[in-house]
């Protein structure tokens, strides 16, 4: 009877043991620590940096000159053709007036092509670089304010333009619907984008 009174008890002081154990081990873990998100919208970024109203300022003053230029060379073929008018057709004057003119045209033509492709390079170049600064920006900030995740949060502007609306309804576009209680990380990465590049308020 002693020995089974002894299993018994020996049984007991081991399940009791057990218990305590898996209690003090579930103790010791941590418990999940909630996330501390926070959210940025890139065009409110770039709607309220004086940097970016700088650069667009900049590029627009660079259409103007090109296209003043443009128009310069087309008046210029314009009164080429009004003096071709005055030529008799055939002559040595004539088309040596025509060849001119045709040469003109052609350079006017390349000349537009290429000024299209230029401007829009250094815009989307522009654009890069500037969107490269605020993601570093984002990454400090973020560190700063104790944050494990930033997201892009843009709100949509309606009427929303096609490609902006088959871009929203991609799979591969992500988009925060719904932020409530996440901090707000543009007003602190647009101010630190204009001071990093000491822009002057506009």
């Amino acid at each position: 009877m002693n020995v089974r009174a002894t299993m018994i008890g020996l049984l007991i002081c081991a399940v009791v043991l057990f218990a305590a154990l898996e209690r003090g081990r579930a103790a010791a873990e941590p418990a999940p620590v909630a996330a501390k998100i926070g959210v940025l919208s890139v065009r409110g970024v770039f709607d309220k940096s004086a940097r970016y109203a700088q650069q667009r300022s900049q590029s627009l003053s660079n259409q103007s000159r090109a296209r003043s230029e443009l128009e310069d060379l087309a008046k210029d073929i314009q009164a080429e053709e009004a003096g071709l008018k005055a030529l008799k057709p055939g002559t040595p004057d004539y088309l040596k007036q025509l060849q001119t003119t045709l040469e003109k045209r052609a350079k006017l033509e390349s000349q537009q092509e290429y000024l299209k492709q230029q401007l829009l390079l250094d815009e989307k170049a522009g654009l890069e670089g500037l969107y490269q600064e605020v993601v570093k920006i984002v990454q400090v900030v973020a560190k700063e304010k104790g944050l494990n995740l930033v997201l892009e949060r843009t709100e949509s502007q309606f009427p929303m333009p096609e490609e902006e609306l088959r871009a929203v309804l991609s799979l591969g576009m992500a988009r925060v619907l719904y932020a409530d209680g996440c901090v707000d990380l543009t007003a602190d990465v647009t101010s630190r984008l204009d001071a990093a590049g000491s822009a002057k308020p506009q």
